[in-house]
């Protein structure tokens, strides 16, 4: 298992993106961030996270 396969929760995405509970959601809601289902877990993989990052990173420049 590589980093990019890791699962995040939603407190540890809402630390890293420095947002809160329902921002984070509402990016899981709109499919902007993609997230998985594990049981009635919400999951990000860090890849995700990094391709939110990335997107907005390049509507920024």
């Amino acid at each position: 298992m590589n980093d990019d396969d890791e699962l995040l929760t939603v407190p540890e995405v809402m630390a890293r993106l420095r947002l809160g509970r329902s921002k984070v959601y509402d990016l899981i809601r709109s499919h902007r961030l993609r997230s998985i289902t594990v049981d009635r877990s919400r999951r990000i993989p860090v890849s995700a996270l990094r391709a939110f990052v990335a997107d907005r990173l390049e509507e920024a420049a």
